[in-house]
């Protein structure tokens, strides 16, 4: 049977799919922060104001698995972009309450047509 956190997962995810913005801010505290390699900390202000636009080139997430314990929560999720780029994460959960208190982002590898795609940080500098 799945636990509060799972459903709460859930419900975010499909605020996401449904571009439910005002849900999706809703369900974050006030104090919410975001993490990922490339954002340290980011405040739920900044997160709208940067990732929240890329959200119109995701055509599917799929959950794959949700692991629970007290007030956390990891997902780890299936993405397909609409230019065909799919790629995995997982994301860890903090929770307060009925809300999400913070997201920390950790990516996975990325393919197109079922090749693999290096991540901008792993391209090795030009010599110049």
């Amino acid at each position: 049977m799945e636990g509060r956190r799972a459903a709460l997962v859930r419900r975010l995810f499909d605020c996401y799919h449904r571009r439910d913005r005002d849900g999706l801010a809703a369900m974050m505290t006030e104090d919410f922060r975001f993490t990922t390699p490339y954002d340290d900390s980011i405040d739920k202000a900044r997160y709208f104001e940067l990732c929240w636009p890329a959200s119109v080139q995701i055509r599917e997430n799929i959950i794959e698995r949700i692991f629970e314990e007290d007030d956390a929560a990891y997902v780890t999720y299936r993405c397909s972009t609409v230019d065909g780029l799919m790629f995995r994460n997982t994301e860890f959960f903090s929770f307060a309450g009925e809300q999400v208190r913070a997201i920390d982002v950790y990516f996975g590898a990325s393919y197109r047509d079922g090749v693999f795609v290096p991540q901008a940080w792993h391209t090795p500098p030009t010599e110049g």
